[in-house]
């Protein structure tokens, strides 16, 4: 029986892998699905697919079937020589690899370009029949390497759009991010703060701490500290 496995990948806590899963179990209902948010472009600390790698590499020596599936190449690796070499060795394994977005390089394609090799005559044209065989793996091969020199170049890209943006707005005069020093005041702090003063005995109330911190709905740690911002603008 072959084992599938569904390995999708974020880079932020901000991103949603559902859409990866989705695309994934659409074709491999059956698939385990594996959940990794990393942020990188280098396998090794990606703990998730460490364990994955691990568990596929025991069964396959045991010669079990195992299937891995991605949603796209740049989910298994965005470093091209990496991603390559990773491609390579899974693939000796006899582990089948899938990438619903390009489909070209899945390594059942692979297989088939080995496959197909233009049998040899016993002739003197079997020195160009060789060269045709040789040059159908290389170009098989290419493709696979482009398709993840092409996944680190768009992360490279990303990053380069992003710096080029980031001068930009500062050029223009434009803040990027927090000024040093500068406290930065919430609507919820100044909403809490408003009760506090409104109903707080310290101030111009009469409750208790304990009722005026329900009132706000903050914790304890909270008011304390916004009373005591508060008793240091009157002082």
């Amino acid at each position: 029986m072959r084992e599938e496995y569904g390995y999708t990948r974020i880079s932020t806590t901000k991103q949603n892998i559902e859409r990866q899963i989705r695309n994934i179990l659409e074709l491999y209902p059956e698939a385990h699905i594996v959940k990794e948010v990393y942020t990188g472009t280098k396998t090794e600390g990606r703990k998730e697919w460490n364990k994955l790698y691990k568990l596929v590499k025991q069964e396959a020596a045991k010669g079990k079937a195992i299937t891995i599936i991605f949603d796209s190449v740049s989910r298994m690796s965005r470093n091209a020589e990496e991603g390559f070499k990773l491609y390579e060795e899974l693939f000796s394994l006899g582990i089948d690899l899938v990438f619903l977005k390009e489909p070209h390089i899945n390594t059942e394609t692979y297989k088939n370009a080995i496959s197909t090799k233009v049998q040899m005559t016993g002739t003197n044209a079997d020195i160009l029949l060789k060269a045709i065989n040789e040059y159908l793996m290389t170009l098989a091969k290419e493709q696979i390497r482009i398709a993840f020199e092409q996944a680190e170049k768009e992360v490279n890209d990303l990053h380069q759009r992003t710096a080029e943006g980031m001068k930009t707005a500062k050029l223009n005069g434009k803040q990027i991010g927090r000024v040093a020093g500068q406290k930065y005041t919430t609507k919820k702090e100044t909403a809490a703060k408003e009760i506090i003063l409104k109903n707080s005995k310290d101030f111009n109330g009469t409750n208790t701490d304990s009722e005026v911190i329900k009132l706000a709905g903050i914790s304890r740690n909270s008011y304390y500290k916004y009373k005591a911002e508060l008793k240091a603008v009157e002082e």
